[in-house]
């Protein structure tokens, strides 16, 4: 489900959008979190691996739906969310072959499709755990 509605906010000719927000966007539609417009232009600053191709926007945006979803009340008080987030890292890292965006580029971007298919990845992922845990609760 996560991953149809991503390729809707891959549109270049209706959005432009980096990994990071478009994970956001997708996830905010796909599961009704009804999230104000300051949480889609927080995402901003973790685009292009926070500008220095360091981690994936992919997954920062993916850790940020963690957060909303599953936090109880700070971080501290969430090992279930740390339990979650690790499970997302070692899922992704399993396989893409890295976390880091430089690496990722190199392994994975095209020039016609550019990352979408690290995006799309990391959306499975994310949509497996997210679907799992609420059926859970």
């Amino acid at each position: 489900m996560l991953t149809e509605i991503m390729k809707k906010y891959r549109d270049p000719n209706k959005y432009d959008l980096s990994c990071s927000e478009t994970m956001v966007y997708a996830a905010n539609e796909a599961y009704d979190l009804k999230l104000d417009e300051k949480v889609f232009r927080a995402m901003a600053p973790f685009s292009g691996g926070m500008w220095v191709e360091e981690v994936c926007g992919a997954i920062s945006g993916a850790l940020a739906v963690l957060g909303i979803l599953f936090t109880n009340n700070v971080a501290h008080e969430s090992d279930y969310l740390k339990e979650l987030t690790l499970e997302f890292f070692e899922k992704f890292e399993k396989k893409l072959g890295s976390i880091n965006c430089t690496k990722l580029k190199e392994m994975h971007r095209t020039e016609e499709a550019g990352c979408n298919k690290v995006i799309y990845i990391a959306g499975e992922i994310l949509d497996d755990i997210i679907l799992r845990e609420l059926k859970t609760k």
